[in-house]
C-alpha cells in the first residue's frame, strides 16, 4: 500500500507525525477511511476511536480523540482534536466522575432557569392582580 503523511495534534502535544497506509476518523455521518490518494476534503470529528496503520505494522493502532478537524490534502493528512489518547491512558474512574459532574451542572443549570421562569410568572401575575386591583379602585372614583 502506498503511505502518506498523517499528524495527529492535541491542544497539548504532538501524538503522531509520520507515515502511514491507511486512517479511519470518527466523523459526524459515522467512521470515515483515508486512503494515499484521497480527495481533498475537511470534516469535523466526533469524540470516538480514531485508528491508523503505519506501513510498518501489522496491526491498527487505536487513540481516543475528541472534536476536532480532519483536513486532507494532497496526500499530507492533519487531524487536529482538543485531546488524543491511547485507550489505555484514559482514566475511566475520572471520566465517570467528570460525566457525574456534567449531569449535576446540567440539572443545576435546568434548575435555576426553571426558578427564573417560576419568578417571572409570579411576578407577571404580581403585576396583573396590582393593575386589576388598581383599575377597580379607580372606577369607584
Amino acid at each position: 500500500m502506498t503511505p502518506f503523511r498523517l499528524s495527529i495534534l492535541s491542544a497539548d502535544r504532538l501524538f503522531f507525525e509520520g507515515e502511514c497506509v491507511s486512517l479511519v476518523v470518527p466523523l459526524v455521518d459515522g467512521q470515515y477511511g483515508v486512503l494515499a490518494g484521497h480527495s481533498n476534503l475537511v470534516a469535523a470529528i466526533v469524540p470516538g476511536i480514531l485508528q491508523y496503520k503505519k506501513s510498518s505494522d501489522a496491526e491498527m493502532t487505536s487513540v481516543v480523540v475528541s472534536d476536532g478537524l480532519l483536513k486532507v490534502e494532497n496526500d499530507d493528512v492533519l487531524v487536529l482534536v482538543i485531546t488524543a489518547e491511547k485507550p489505555e491512558e484514559v482514566d475511566f474512574n475520572k471520566r465517570k466522575r467528570e460525566e457525574a459532574e456534567e449531569i449535576e451542572a446540567k440539572m443545576q443549570k435546568k434548575s435555576i432557569q426553571e426558578y427564573r421562569i417560576a419568578h417571572m410568572n409570579i411576578s407577571r401575575i404580581i403585576a396583573d392582580l396590582k393593575g386589576k386591583s388598581e383599575n377597580d379602585d379607580l372606577k369607584r372614583f
